[in-house]
């Protein structure tokens, strides 16, 4: 890994299309991504199901080809990136031997990148050290993944790209992983992932780029993205008064900025736009107590903003 931040983009995406062909016709999965991220920023890429991040990793590291468009990694195209050394990720299946050790398999791939000495140095980073005599079919899933970053640092690359890295970890797990990618991300590697986990972006994210119908409909830091939820959540529980609790949850929906009620005993959720104002009237005209006032979740940004499906340049960061 290089020992500064280069002025050069780890990636480049200019106007990137995917299409593929299938029984019912072409499918566009990539649907004009232009995108740069910079050396040593940290990334969470994050979209449902069939939004088409997978194809774009797949697309930033060689291992398809874009229908039309560049990509550029660290300023090369993807498969020197990759043969360099470069460039290095950890995928969510496949890619291990069964039958080999866990140190039988990092010894062999260690060999391949003339990284014998890194060996047993990845092993303790990466905590598998008291696995080296177990065979990787003994492993569990959880335990394989953290083998597959240990392939992936061999190398020692500029560009980390893990894919759903901690699928199949427990808790424990998970939260030691990413203390492990904190020191490596401190270090000056850049580190992109594509995750489920919306607390892992939280968490461990300079910056979110949301995709949705394959194209980018927010991109900028995850403090920013989280943002743009629609209002904050004020919650209370209130008295039922003549078993007209239900006629208040109603009153409570017709205010201004209130945008979604729901009630869980007598306890009510409301998103508004003017928590303070909701908050007085809740505590002033309904005897309510217990009040509790909550940001916007990552979560309620991730689903405000991909439910459409369609590219907002205003929420867009320019990070060029």
């Amino acid at each position: 890994m290089t020992d500064t931040v280069g002025t050069t983009p780890a990636i480049r995406l200019t106007d990137v299309r995917k299409r593929f062909r299938t029984k019912e016709g072409d499918l566009e999965a990539v649907a004009g991504i232009d995108v740069q991220i910079g050396q040593g920023e940290i990334v969470a890429f994050l979209g449902p199901n069939g939004a088409g991040k997978t194809t774009t990793v797949d697309m930033v590291l060689g291992l398809t080809e874009p229908t039309s468009g560049t990509v550029r990694v660290l300023g090369t195209t993807p498969q020197r990136a990759v043969h360099a050394g470069r460039v290095s990720a950890v995928m969510q299946t496949g890619g291990l031997l069964r039958d080999l050790t866990v140190r039988e398999t990092v010894t062999a791939i260690a060999s391949l990148h003339g990284a014998r000495h890194r060996v047993a140095e990845v092993m303790e980073r990466t905590a598998i050290t008291g696995l080296g005599s177990r065979k990787v079919s003994k492993c569990s899933g959880g335990e394989q993944q953290r083998l597959k970053f240990a392939l992936a640092l061999l190398p020692d690359p500029d560009l980390l790209i893990l894919d759903e890295p901690t699928a199949g970890m427990d808790v424990n797990a998970r939260r030691e992983f990413w203390d492990t990618m904190r020191e490596d991300a401190d270090s000056g590697r850049t580190v992109v992932f594509a995750t489920h986990y919306l607390e892992e972006a939280e968490q461990f994210a300079q910056r979110t780029i949301l995709i949705a119908g394959g194209k980018i409909v927010a991109d900028g830091t995850t403090a920013r993205i989280q943002s743009m939820a629609v209002g904050r959540t004020v919650s209370a529980a209130l008295p039922d008064v003549n078993g007209d609790l239900d006629a208040t949850i109603a009153a409570i929906g017709e205010l201004d900025g209130v945008t979604h009620v729901e009630r869980n005993g007598p306890r009510v959720s409301a998103v508004t736009t003017d928590s303070d104002a909701l908050a007085m009237v809740l505590l002033r005209d309904h005897g309510a107590h217990d009040l509790q006032i909550s940001a916007p979740s990552l979560e309620n940004a991730f689903v405000h903003l991909t439910s459409g499906a369609t590219a907002r340049p205003e929420l867009q960061e320019s990070l060029r």
